[in-house]
């Protein structure tokens, strides 16, 4: 399993080093993701704010996503993480963000999003970075597998990113 402590240092190493900073938005995390970086000393230097929008009206109200977009797809797809990780990057004024929804259960999914669906929105100066995972296990599993998720290919864009 991969260590979130370890993956949050060497994100804001990373960050440092180019004297850039990373934003979250999240939903079924719930901040589990900014807890994991405000857990490394130092990362206000890289880390602003981030944005905990587990309702619908707060992804609307505080990030600008598109009502259309949830009402048509839900809040667990692809649009809908893409314009999270957007509104927060341009609120916080930051080059890196991530933004997740999912389902963490127990119960909410469905044939199409089944328990352990989790949309990813990475966003890079480049542009936005989507991807879907189905992490398996209860509440607390899927909620820790999409933060270390998360992390590792925040860290694995910057690294890409040269």
């Amino acid at each position: 399993m991969l260590n979130t402590e370890a993956l949050a240092a060497e994100l804001g190493r990373l960050l440092l080093a180019r004297g850039q900073s990373v934003t979250t938005a999240e939903s079924c995390t719930g901040g589990l993701i900014a807890g994991a970086i405000t857990d490394i000393a130092g990362s206000s230097n890289w880390f602003n704010r981030g944005f905990i929008t587990y309702s619908n009206s707060a992804k609307v109200d505080m990030l600008d996503v598109p009502p259309a977009f949830i009402q048509g797809l839900g809040a667990v797809s692809e649009p809908v993480v893409a314009a999270m990780v957007q509104g927060a990057m341009a609120a916080a004024s930051a080059e890196w963000g991530i933004a997740v929804s999912g389902v963490a259960g127990p119960g909410g999914g469905s044939a199409d999003k089944p328990v352990g669906t989790v949309w990813f929105g990475l966003g890079t100066p480049a542009g936005i970075v989507t991807e879907r995972c189905v992490f398996d296990g209860d509440r607390a599993a899927v909620r820790h597998q999409t933060v270390a998720h998360g992390l590792d290919r925040l860290v694995q864009l910057i690294k890409e990113t040269r």
